[in-house]
C-alpha cells in the first residue's frame, strides 16, 4: 500500500516548518527562521507541494507565526519567566528569536518529533534555557502532573498552543483549559482559533489529503467565548486575514476583503471562514 501523505500528526510540524522556510527566504521576510528548511526536510516540501490549497493560502501560516511572535514578545515585556510550548513540534523560536538568557522555555511533544528535532539542531544553541519533555498530552493524568510540576517552577508563565487545539474535540479542549486554569502561575494562554465556516472549508479542500492521521475537529461556534466557562477570557484577538493583509501577503481580492473581516467574529458570523490568534488570561475569581 502507498504511504499516506501525512503519516501522523508530527508530519504537520514538517509541513508548517516548510512555510516558515519559504517566508524566511524572501528578501522582505516578516520573520527569519534559518532553521526551518532543515527541520521541514523533504517530507515537509512534499506535503506542501501536494496540498496546493494550503500553499495557495500560505499567508495564513505566515500570519499565524507572526502573531504568535508578537504576542510572545508582549508577554516577555510584561514579565513572563516561563514559556510552555505544548505540542511544540518543530518550532524554532528558542533558537531564532533574541530571548532573555534567563528565560525558561519548555517544549512538550511526542518522543518521535522531539528526537528528530534534537538530531537536526544538535549543533545549534538556543538563546534561552530550553528543556524538552516527551509526553502525550492526551494522557490526562500525566498532563496534570506535568502542569503541576511546571506551575511550581515559575512566577508568570505563558502557554503556547500553536496548531494544536484544532485536532482536539470541544470536550478535549475544554478539559485542557480546565487543567491549565488550575495553576495560578499560568497567567496567559496564546492559541490559534478557527470558525466552523473555516473548518468546513478546510475539510472540504484538504480533508482527503490529510486522511485519518490529522483530522481537523475544533472550531467552536461561540469563538473565544467558548473558553470562558473553563476559566479563560480573551484579552486580544487578531484575524489572520487582516494581519496578512497588513503584512502584504495576500492577493488583491483578499486584501479588499480584509477590512470587512472581524477580529473576533460573532456567533452569527461563525459559518463564514475566519481564523485568528487569541491571547487569553485566567478569569478572576
Amino acid at each position: 500500500m502507498a504511504e499516506p501523505l501525512i503519516r501522523n500528526i508530527s508530519d504537520t510540524a514538517r509541513w508548517a516548518a516548510l512555510y516558515r522556510a519559504r517566508e524566511s527566504e524572501r528578501p522582505d521576510a516578516v520573520f527569519r527562521d534559518t532553521f526551518a528548511r532543515r527541520l521541514a526536510g523533504e517530507r515537509g516540501e512534499d506535503i506542501a507541494n501536494e496540498i496546493q490549497f494550503s500553499t495557495k493560502h500560505a499567508w495564513s501560516w505566515i500570519a499565524r507565526t507572526y502573531l504568535f511572535d508578537q504576542f510572545l514578545l508582549d508577554e516577555l515585556r510584561d514579565g513572563c519567566d516561563l514559556v510552555v510550548n505544548l505540542a511544540a513540534g518543530l518550532d524554532a523560536r528558542p533558537y531564532r528569536m533574541s530571548l532573555p538568557p534567563t528565560l525558561k522555555w519548555i517544549e512538550v511533544d511526542l518522543p518521535e518529533i522531539l528526537n528528530y528535532k534534537e538530531e537536526i539542531l544538535a549543533s545549534d544553541s538556543p538563546t534561552c534555557q530550553l528543556e524538552r519533555i516527551a509526553a502525550d498530552l492526551s494522557n490526562v493524568a500525566l498532563r496534570r502532573e506535568l502542569f503541576a510540576q511546571l506551575g511550581r517552577r515559575c512566577e508568570r508563565a505563558v502557554i503556547l498552543t500553536e496548531g494544536l487545539t484544532i485536532y482536539f474535540t470541544e470536550e478535549e479542549v475544554g478539559a485542557l483549559a480546565e487543567d491549565l486554569k488550575e495553576h495560578p502561575t499560568f497567567h496567559r494562554w496564546v492559541s490559534d482559533l478557527s470558525s466552523p465556516g473555516l473548518l468546513k472549508m478546510l475539510k472540504k479542500k484538504m480533508g482527503a489529503q490529510m486522511g485519518q492521521q490529522a483530522v481537523l475537529k475544533f472550531a467552536p461556534a461561540g469563538g473565544v467565548e467558548f473558553f470562558r466557562p473553563f476559566g479563560w477570557q480573551a484579552m486580544k484577538v487578531k484575524s489572520l486575514l487582516k494581519t496578512a493583509a497588513k503584512l502584504k501577503r495576500v492577493p488583491l481580492l483578499m486584501k479588499l476583503l480584509a477590512p470587512l473581516t472581524p477580529d473576533s467574529p460573532t456567533r452569527e458570523q461563525a459559518q463564514k471562514p475566519w481564523g485568528g490568534v487569541v491571547v487569553m488570561e485566567r478569569t478572576k475569581l
